[in-house]
């Protein structure tokens, strides 16, 4: 089995135990959190473009373990993110790590909130060779 295929089980492995725990994560805290880390996954190239803005509100519509919100919220904390992040990039990255940062006292939510992350920049299915996964700038 190849490093890729093992990130991959790995990763559903994670997706599957997520999906049980995220129930119990249901606070404001976590989906800041959770959009806040799309944002800064978003805005890792140095912009962001509409397409990774309708990718991601399509990750928020179908995401298992983010249905315990409100798309319509968690869309709307995704554009603030990006509106922070697009205005002034190091102020933004700072708000959105003192977010991310809350959960430093629960650290199955802060594992959780890098687990949506990673399905959201990787996808589903795990690591495509033809799409590098963003370095933050």
């Amino acid at each position: 089995m190849g490093f890729l295929d093992s990130l991959k089980n790995k990763g559903l492995l994670a997706g599957d135990q997520l999906k049980t725990k995220v129930g119990q994560f249901k606070s404001k805290d976590f989906a800041e959190a959770s959009m806040a880390t799309c944002a800064l996954i978003a805005a890792a190239d140095g912009s962001i473009d509409p397409v990774e803005r309708q990718k991601t509100a399509a990750f928020i519509a179908s995401n298992d373990v983010l249905s315990v919100f409100d798309a319509g919220q968690l869309r709307e904390s995704f554009d603030r993110w990006c509106g922070k992040l697009t205005a002034d990039y190091d102020f933004g990255k700072i708000e959105a790590l003192q977010a991310v940062g809350k959960l430093r006292s629960k650290p199955e939510q802060a594992r959780a909130v890098v687990q949506v992350g990673l399905v959201e920049v990787l996808g589903p299915a795990g690591p495509h060779p033809s799409r590098p996964v963003p370095r933050p700038r």
